[in-house]
């Protein structure tokens, strides 16, 4: 697609979610996914378990407007819960259990136990739920090029989704203490500039050859080409609290890679590594409710919500090519009232410093 494209072929798009389950009394991760994934499928609905056995994760059909993809996650967060509730459980949305364990259970599979014997206290405390929105694009070469243009926007969008303020009964001063947690991981956090698709595949076959992952579905880059999906894929963001900030993250992605695909011949911003790793921290302990860095023009702190309104501003043409600039805008104006994720936790605990009023919370606003 060319500068002046009118998108005529809209890129489609897919979300999966992850979640946590814990006891509906104490609020402690309950290791009951296979249960769990169990009694969905016997629902129709088929759910993946993760590194721990605290979590499941859904994963949404491949759809093309935002109207299904909410009907969608509306359904598959409503029967998860159900099936969650079949099994003596609660599914919550949240970045992070705010009850934690010394350490997480891992699943019973082959592959989980080796990342937990390889990777030790990395893999044991990994109760992290996320949100991995995938983009049609035309080929891996593009997705590389989306990556490198959706990289200065990144600390964005973790503001945007934080959703895990509160870790082991505390306010952790955070406003996403997962992305903290996530960035321990060897190939984690903002992935770096790559020229070239080549480039980007001798990095992950250096990481496989050298030990450092087992195999390339342990490039966990914040945004990365898909390995199984003619997708790009962008892991940026907790799992977010409500369906309508999910539905308000995917299409803002969605757009933000329809521009950068469409501007595949322009130059991208390079921000400095270490003006980006500052961002990331300061979307992290801010979130929403206050400052990240601008990377786009270099001029330092400015208001988060500015900083939305610039990517709005940005990818507006998309946003109106998929018919979504006016809900966009609403549901960036109800958050700023509402508050998202993480400032509605805070909200919670700060009533009474009681860690159930958080999950009470959360149960309600994953589905609402």
């Amino acid at each position: 697609m060319g500068s002046g494209c009118s998108w005529d072929d809209l890129p489609t798009v897919g979300v999966e979610e992850e979640f946590l389950l814990v006891d509906p009394h104490t609020g402690e991760p309950a290791p009951q996914g296979g249960a769990v994934a169990a009694e969905a499928g016997r629902r129709g609905v088929e759910l993946q378990q993760e590194l721990t056995s605290c979590q499941v994760e859904t994963t949404s059909p491949v759809v093309d407007t935002a109207a299904e993809l909410r009907e969608q996650l509306t359904r598959l967060r409503r029967t998860a819960s159900a099936a969650a509730d079949s099994a003596g459980v609660r599914l919550l949305a949240l970045g992070l259990p705010p009850v934690t364990p010394h350490e997480f259970p891992i699943t019973d599979s082959p592959r989980y136990q080796l990342i937990g014997d390889r990777f030790g206290m990395v893999a044991h405390e990994q109760g992290i739920c996320g949100c991995h929105v995938h983009v049609q694009v035309p080929d891996r070469a593009a997705a590389v090029h989306a990556s490198n243009w959706l990289r200065p926007w990144l600390p964005t969008l973790l503001a945007l989704s934080a959703n895990s303020a509160i870790y082991r009964n505390t306010d952790t001063g955070y406003a996403s203490w997962r992305s903290v947690l996530w960035r321990r991981w060897p190939v984690a956090g903002a992935p770096p500039y790559f020229a070239a698709l080549d480039d980007y595949d001798r990095a992950v076959q250096m990481f496989v050859d050298s030990g450092v992952l087992l195999d390339s579905d342990m490039v966990y880059w914040d945004v990365r080409p898909s390995a199984n999906f003619p997708t790009v894929e962008v892991r940026v963001a907790d799992v977010p609290a409500t369906v309508a900030e999910t539905v308000l993250l995917a299409t803002l992605i969605r757009a933000a890679v329809m521009t950068a695909v469409d501007e595949h011949d322009r130059d991208t911003v390079q921000p400095p590594p270490g003006a980006l790793r500052a961002a990331y921290w300061k979307a992290a302990h801010d979130g929403l409710s206050g400052n990240t860095l601008d990377l786009i023009d270099g001029s330092g702190a400015v208001p988060t919500r500015d900083q939305l309104a610039a990517l709005v501003r940005r990818v507006h043409r998309a946003l109106d090519a998929l018919d979504a600039y006016p809900n966009v805008v609403d549901e960036l104006e109800r958050l700023n009232t509402d508050g998202n994720g993480a400032m509605r936790q805070l909200r919670a605990w700060r009533r009474r410093g009681e860690v159930m009023d958080v999950i009470e919370q959360a149960a309600v606003a994953t589905l609402s």
